[in-house]
């Protein structure tokens, strides 16, 4: 069963915020329960469901448009009614990470075309009401500490079915403090990288199958995996900010972006060059409409054309 999750991620933050460990890193933005006005909504979802997760720009007039960098699915137990839930204290475990496929393509760049983010729930997770995690770290800038941006987004669910499936406590982490600014994952230099994409965080929770580990060089076809996974390498690409959005029932999110332009790279062939060159011709309509409704990804295209 497949359904879908609205993410209203409309929340910029200046390039100061973006560190790892910032406070607007955790979810919901706004402060712990009473204050927090945690909206009481919540879609009712079967393990085992895939969620359809759409991202597009702050504007919410295109779609997302950074291209480098992985994506991850976090779960935490609210132990009740999510909506009085203070997330600040969830223990959040791993259900799904998303890289890099065998052509070296980030999972990230299908959001481009408008395509979904698929977050499957766990098959065998227990029954009961859980915040959904979904993040985003674009790697365009992520040369210098503090260069990585970071957009998660929660909405609540309610899961019903007849599993038993929990993580043990060693498997749950505290966000943002799993995080740190010169972690593998975040401080790194995609255009230039060696070997394996060492994900950020706690692995994926060891109860949850169905996965198989990505290849070292790679990925898996689809970009994801459920299982802890070895990660990929990667291939030249940059892009600029954003929000999400998605269908279904929804939650309080956090987001946050930093308008920076991404550094161009040195192409490594004349067909790099040609094809970069080519989309470039073909994309400055576009890019002439995008800038006129929307300042924020302006910041971003004056800065440097897209590569590719």
């Amino acid at each position: 069963m497949a359904g879908s999750v609205l993410l209203a991620l409309a929340w910029a933050a200046p390039r100061s915020s973006s560190k790892a460990t910032s406070p607007p890193r955790s979810c919901p933005t706004l402060p712990p329960v009473p204050s927090a006005n945690n909206l009481p909504v919540m879609a009712t979802v079967a393990a085992g469901s895939k969620l359809d997760v759409f991202w597009q720009t702050l504007t919410g007039s295109g779609f997302w448009f950074h291209d480098v960098g992985p994506m991850m699915a976090y779960m935490a137990d609210c132990g009740g009614n999510c909506a009085q839930f203070d997330a600040s204290k969830a223990k959040w475990f791993k259900i799904q990470e998303q890289g890099m496929d065998a052509s070296g393509k980030w999972a990230q760049a299908n959001l481009d075309n408008g395509s979904p983010a698929t977050v499957t729930i766990p098959a065998n997770l227990k029954a009961g009401n859980y915040l959904l995690r979904h993040e985003i770290i674009a790697l365009h800038t992520a040369q210098s500490q503090g260069g990585a941006e970071f957009y998660p987004g929660c909405v609540q669910l309610s899961v019903t079915g007849a599993g038993k499936g929990v993580p043990s406590d060693s498997e749950t982490v505290k966000l943002p403090s799993a995080y740190k600014p010169t972690d593998a994952g975040i401080l790194i230099d995609v255009y230039n990288m060696k070997g394996a994409y060492k994900f950020p965080g706690p692995a994926v929770a060891s109860f949850i199958g169905g996965g198989s580990p990505a290849p070292a060089q790679g990925g898996s076809d689809d970009n994801t995996t459920e299982k802890p996974s070895s990660p990929a390498t990667t291939k030249k690409s940059t892009s600029p900010p954003a929000s999400s959005t998605t269908k279904k029932a929804s939650s309080p999110a956090s987001s946050t972006t930093s308008v920076a332009s991404a550094v161009p790279t040195k192409s490594g062939s004349a067909s790099c060059r040609a094809k970069r060159s080519h989309h470039r011709r073909q994309e400055v309509v576009d890019v002439r409409e995008e800038v006129r409704r929307s300042r924020v990804r302006h910041m971003h295209r004056a800065g440097v054309a897209r590569s590719f």
